[in-house]
């Protein structure tokens, strides 16, 4: 074999694993994890970078298990969609054998690495990927509370990171996994609504009302309120409980206005109810996720 095949095969093999693990999407879900481990720890000198790689590597093994997980299970489903017929499975690059030695290789590793940070994190590791592959996924083409059951392994992941670095899940790592699994809900019904056309072909519910109306943009709006009130609860608790999550006034101003952004988004599409107003929404929910994490963390060490 040529150095040229070589590089191509190598290259190949490289792609087709990051399509298989859905690459951008789990690197963003470390991101949360990363974040959340942040705001464990009691200080900035207190953060244990060796740890922080553990999380890191582990997590994204877990959620590159499930997204290969969801590929295999969803192989004949995804030949149907124009977004995914490319991916490695049904695009023929990728045997169902292979994938899923990758998934089960990802799910020993990932397991092992977070139970050497700590047993609880482990634990929350493989909940997070038997409610993705197991309930949420065949769920997809039955129901759309398939949307309500993905949220909670979509929400640990900023949860996570609190248990790893604390060892304990009590009513901060609870602050954060409610702010995340609210986030779910615009965030996906976006993009059900922009992408209906396609997921319709497999058969996937993802819209609460099953349709692109009034109904389903009403719960965007409803569900990003309860998101905006969550956000707010580092803010509010500390009047009434002890916890060591905590946001000042400007920084409880800046998630205010923040989430305001977002609602905006919300509301434009309950008014227009077009696929790019949904599309947008998804995009802000995606800076707006990211940009209230770093408020959180610039909050904690800058005040």
């Amino acid at each position: 074999m040529s150095a040229t095949s070589t590089t191509i095969s190598v290259k190949s093999i490289f792609t087709d694993f990051k399509e298989i693990t859905k690459a951008g999407l789990a690197i963003s879900v470390v991101f949360s994890s990363i974040a959340g481990f942040i705001l464990g720890v009691p200080n900035f000198a207190a953060i244990n970078l060796t740890t922080l790689v553990m999380l890191a590597v582990g997590g994204y093994c877990m959620v590159g298990a499930s997204n290969a997980y969801n590929q295999i299970i969803e192989k004949d489903l995804d030949a149907l969609m124009d977004r995914t017929k490319n991916r490695p499975i049904p695009s023929g690059r990728m045997s169902t054998t292979q994938a899923f030695f990758v998934a089960s290789l990802l799910t020993v590793a990932g397991l092992i690495i977070l139970y050497c940070i700590n047993p609880k994190t482990a634990m929350f590791g493989a909940v997070s990927i038997f409610l993705y592959t197991s309930i949420y996924t065949p769920l997809k083409t039955v129901t759309p509370l398939s949307v309500f059951v993905g949220a909670f392994p979509g929400a640990i992941p900023f949860m996570l990171g609190w248990v790893a670095a604390t060892g304990d899940f009590g009513i901060e790592a609870g602050t954060l996994f409610l702010i995340q699994f609210f986030w779910q809900f615009p965030h996906f019904w976006a993009i059900g609504w922009f992408l209906y056309e396609d997921y319709e072909k497999a058969g996937f519910f993802m819209l609460p009302s099953g349709k692109k109306d009034t109904t389903t943009a009403l719960q965007v709006i409803l569900y990003t309120v309860w998101l905006i009130a969550a956000s707010l609860l580092p803010f509010v608790l500390p009047y009434f409980v002890y916890t060591k999550l905590s946001l000042s006034i400007v920084g409880a101003a800046l998630v205010f206005v923040l989430g305001l952004w977002m609602l905006y988004h919300a509301i434009r599409l309950y008014k227009i109810r077009t696929a790019k107003a949904a599309k947008t929404l998804m995009l802000a929910s995606v800076a707006y996720i990211t940009l209230l994490q770093m408020i959180y963390i610039f909050d904690k060490f800058l005040r």
